[in-house]
């Protein structure tokens, strides 16, 4: 009899789709992968790059290595849309409600996707790296979200 694999844990799979969801990313400087959850059902998906029918970084180069800005600042300054916004945009899109949902993201929210994840009504983050922006930090707490490191 062939012993049966022990089934990961709910934040261990989703975790674990997040770096396949990664993979689509087109950003030459940080890969990031993030899904949208309730109830154990996957709502929406996202990863960074360029808005759809734009020229991708990873063909035009990076505007930021361009400008030596530095990671965490002057996000303003990029052609892509990061993976927590196009989850957000990707559930708008289709009409699905994001109200009490769990993000799970290969990196912590910058302070630009920790405002929108707020008023989104995301209520708990998981995520595996840190990311260099303290005010995202410091808002999330402020607004009582539930922000998780996984460890590996």
């Amino acid at each position: 009899m062939t012993q049966k694999a022990e089934r990961p844990s709910f934040i261990t799979y989703f975790m674990d789709i997040t770096e396949l969801v990664a993979k689509r990313s087109t950003c030459t400087r940080r890969a990031v992968g993030a899904v949208l959850v309730k109830d154990k059902r996957l709502l929406s998906t996202g990863y960074n790059g360029a808005p759809s029918g734009i020229t991708h970084c990873s063909e035009t180069g990076c505007l930021r290595e361009k400008m030596n800005v530095p990671s965490g600042e002057r996000h303003e300054l990029c052609r892509g849309i990061h993976a927590e916004q196009n989850a957000i945009i990707q559930a708008a899109y289709y009409g699905v409600s994001i109200k009490g949902s769990t993000l799970f993201c290969t990196n912590l929210p910058c302070s630009i996707c920790a405002k929108m994840l707020i008023n989104s009504g995301i209520k708990t983050i998981y995520y595996k790296s840190g990311y260099a922006d303290p005010l995202s930090s410091e808002m999330m707490k402020e607004a009582g979200l539930e922000v998780i490191r996984v460890n590996d």
